[in-house]
């Protein structure tokens, strides 16, 4: 079969064994329910659909089986929810980036395609950089007039409970999101290599060792505003602008919202009622430990 996903070539001299995976899953909607229409993984990638109660969207579960990434690792994840139709994407455990070989970097890459009148959730558990670590991670996604988007996106530097402290490390995020072929949401996070000295700025995270971003796109999103800010409280903000792109008829929201906490566990404890709050049609994926 003939990869989707062409693999690099690997560099001369470099006898490391790297990790390869990804996965494709398109859903559609069949009879009022939302079902799998193209299912494709390969590599270290597997994707799995646990069974929901009628009426709710797909989840799917996403896994690498190599339990983590390092440098010269990469992954990619495409998605894409038909015309009506709903899908939730979880991660089944957190991503573990652990230490890279010189300057080599993890590479993660994701793509979302959203047809009109359908709803994407991206809720992946937490992405852990340990000490040393380096992950290039890069966000697409193409939505239609109609659409609804969720995005929860945390990330955590060392488990504090395990005594583990990252002093050095780097991590490069970007993120594009269109709408009708129109950028409505950019953004580029660079962090390091001094990781210690980033983390302490308070501009960044104030000596925190968790941050999670939220992006909601939908027509009902300043609704949510309120509601938001008194559940993030002191820990982040959250801010709403509409969004309008030539041609369409009526606007729709964008909701976004920055969250620091001291770990994972206290940046769980605000994500979970978030995420309940955002998506009442999901609710919070089944392989989050609440």
């Amino acid at each position: 079969m003939t990869s989707l996903f062409p693999l690099p070539t690997p560099e001369p001299g470099v006898a490391l064994q790297r990790t390869r995976g990804g996965g494709r899953l398109s859903v559609k909607l069949s009879a009022g329910e939302s079902r799998i229409d193209r299912l494709f993984q390969e590599g270290s990638a597997r994707i799995r659909v646990p069974r929901v109660p009628r009426g709710f969207p797909l989840e799917a579960v996403l896994i690498n089986t190599a339990g983590g990434l390092t440098g010269g690792d990469r992954m990619d994840w495409e998605f894409e929810a038909g015309e009506g139709a709903a899908m939730l994407l979880a991660t089944q455990a957190c991503e573990k980036t652990y230490k890279a070989h010189g300057t080599s970097e993890a590479q993660v890459s994701v793509r979302l395609k959203l047809h009109p009148s359908s709803a994407l959730a991206w809720l992946p558990q937490e992405t852990i950089l340990f000490d040393r670590a380096r992950l290039l991670r890069s966000i697409e996604v193409d939505m239609e007039a109609g659409s609804r988007l969720l995005m929860v996106e945390p990330v955590v530097f060392g488990r504090l409970a395990m005594k583990e402290s990252v002093t050095q490390g780097l991590f490069r995020d970007r993120w594009r999101i269109r709408l009708a072929g129109h950028l409505i949401h950019a953004e580029e996070t660079r962090l390091g290599p001094d990781m210690a000295a980033v983390l302490q700025r308070m501009a960044v995270a104030d000596g925190g060792l968790a941050m999670a971003t939220v992006v909601m796109i939908a027509p009902d999103a300043e609704a949510r505003l309120a509601a938001v800010r008194a559940l993030i409280g002191a820990s982040g903000g959250a801010s709403h602008v509409l969004q309008r792109h030539p041609g369409a008829r009526h606007e729709t929201g964008k909701l976004l919202a920055r969250i620091v906490a001291p770990d994972s566990y206290e940046l769980r404890k605000i994500l979970v009622p978030l995420i309940r709050l955002l998506n009442p049609s999901g609710g919070v994926p089944k392989v989050w430990s609440i």
